[in-house]
């Protein structure tokens, strides 16, 4: 089974891919671990990545696609039973190169999981994130506060946050994010292979509308 898993900032893509991974045994591929991966092992993907990344550019979608393939036909553990690829693809022409180049194979991707949430419940996960450094509990001010602010319930170590998880950045990252990977929604809707999922709920009826859409 081979799944993509999209959604914007905060919507809870990394908590169910961990979920989906452990219960399916898939490969989880994060193109960003994947940057991280070729960057640090110092491959020929990894060096024309750093080149772009240094002189403060985007990594282009070809180099994306070729890093993407890559660990998909060279890489991918033996003894998962597909793929669950996470922050790919991010735009249409990723969609449409990926789609060429896995068309007839087992590679090809059978279903798309959109974790769809209001901007309005993003903006305060994201920007009600606290976590503590010294035993990694993870809070929201809004939807769970530690009992003395800013204070970690466990430890008693000083709550931290993001750098980026301010309002600024994160209107940007969400205009990014409506404008790049609404046309890759689209391209996958055409093709009936997107389940949308209501992500402004609890974990379970979460999960439990993921597994019956999968079972399909």
């Amino acid at each position: 089974m081979n799944i993509l898993i999209m959604g914007a900032p905060g919507s809870g893509k990394g908590t169910f891919s961990n979920r989906l991974k452990d219960e399916i045994k898939l490969d989880h591929i994060s193109t960003g671990d994947l940057f991280r991966e070729n960057i640090s092992n110092d491959t020929e993907l990894g060096r024309e990545a750093k080149s772009y990344m240094d002189a403060g550019h985007l990594v282009p979608d070809d180099l994306v696609n070729r890093m993407v393939l890559d660990y998909l036909k060279n890489k991918m553990d033996p003894e998962a039973d597909g793929y669950l690829l996470d922050g790919y693809p991010r735009t249409l022409a990723q969609a449409e190169a990926f789609e060429e180049a896995t068309k007839g194979t087992d590679l090809a991707v059978d279903h798309i999981l959109y974790l769809d949430v209001p901007h309005e419940v993003l903006s305060k996960r994201i920007l009600g994130r606290r976590s503590c450094p010294q035993c990694g509990e993870i809070y929201n001010i809004y939807f769970k506060a530690p009992a003395t602010e800013n204070v970690c319930d466990k430890c008693g170590h000083e709550l931290t946050y993001r750098s980026d998880d301010n309002a600024e950045s994160l209107k940007t990252r969400l205009e990014d994010y409506d404008r790049l990977t609404q046309p890759v929604i689209d391209f996958y809707n055409d093709r009936g292979l997107v389940a949308s999922i209501s992500a402004d709920r609890d974990f379970e009826p979460i999960w439990a509308d993921i597994v019956k859409e999968l079972k399909k």
